[in-house]
């Protein structure tokens, strides 16, 4: 659902109220599918995540910078497979979030990922920025985005995140088209809940993310923008040990996004081990896919998903 073109010349005081009420109910938050416990009676979920971008992060904005694109390919070259054995180390299950190009580039790390029994998951064509692109293009984009990662590893993904971490007008609609289980783009909970689109739900589950809970806000680098590092790593990892020891209290999700050129370094990867670690020293604790928390979340609350609704 969008508004039109005439309304969005007015100034914003000058909206009727059906304009700036459209505006909000733009894949508005439903009904929380936040369950009574758990699988297996677990106090806490967690979902670690990750966003492949390596290379088009640079290549999104025209590619000019080598150094750039030196830095994306560290994240696949170094950054994964540290994660990956920190990972294994402790048998937990990741999501990972790659833009197609980035999967075209790196079809090994695609393949070791799979093996290793994490998850793909959308994460548009080759890191544009969805919201600034008209409907017809940011369609193409996505669904040739999905059916790439499906070709190179070989399963159908379920879920998106924009690379953008927004939406624009066209994006919910995408979504469905592909029929898919779950987003991770958006930020009006902790815990996961119900896409509405104006006053109908959707059957899609949102696993929601937060600057706050990404590595990238503190630790981000680019000599030729405004993007320095304002934080060490110790100041990441008491912020996100934060937002754990609250969700466990709440009994609710804790979800995490890094990214590989960022936490995959020698000074930082201890950030994601002590997480994960301090996670199972709580003991009540289940550690999840964001598609196998999407499912157990829409099984519980008897959510009709787009998958179900099938024929």
């Amino acid at each position: 659902m969008s508004v039109t073109d005439g309304h969005d010349q007015l100034k914003p005081w000058q909206w009727g109220e059906d304009v700036w009420r459209t505006k909000i109910g733009q894949a508005r938050a439903g009904q929380s599918l936040k369950p009574v416990e758990w699988k297996n009676g677990a106090k806490m979920a967690v979902a670690i995540s990750f966003d492949s971008d390596h290379e088009t992060f640079e290549l999104r904005n025209g590619g000019l910078s080598v150094g750039r694109l030196s830095q994306g390919q560290y994240g696949a070259r170094r950054g994964t497979p540290r994660i990956l054995d920190v990972l294994q180390k402790y048998s937990v299950p990741a999501t990972f979030f790659m833009p197609a190009v980035s999967a075209m580039i790196n079809e090994a790390e695609v393949n070791t990922v799979i093996d290793a029994g994490h998850e793909i998951g959308i994460h548009s064509w080759i890191h544009e920025f969805n919201s600034r692109l008209d409907g017809t293009t940011e369609r193409d984009l996505t669904l040739r985005a999905a059916d790439m990662l499906e070709k190179i590893s070989g399963i159908r993904p379920v879920g998106m995140r924009t690379a953008s971490w927004d939406f624009s007008p066209a994006t919910l609609d995408i979504a469905r088209e592909l029929g898919l289980l779950y987003d991770s783009s958006l930020m009006a909970d902790d815990d996961p809940y119900e896409l509405m689109d104006g006053d109908q739900p959707t059957g899609i589950v949102e696993i929601p993310v937060e600057w706050i809970r990404d590595d990238a806000p503190y630790v981000a680098m680019d000599r030729l923008a405004g993007a320095r590092p304002y934080g060490g790593p110790a100041m990441v990892l008491d912020i996100f040990r934060r937002e754990l020891e609250m969700a466990y209290q709440e009994g609710g999700l804790f979800q995490l996004t890094m990214h590989p050129h960022h936490v995959g370094h020698r000074s930082r990867i201890f950030i994601l081990d002590e997480i994960i670690r301090l996670a199972r020293s709580k003991g009540s604790v289940w550690f999840a896919t964001h598609e196998e928390i999407a499912r157990y979340c829409a099984d519980e609350c008897n959510l009709k998903t787009l998958e179900s609704a099938s024929p």
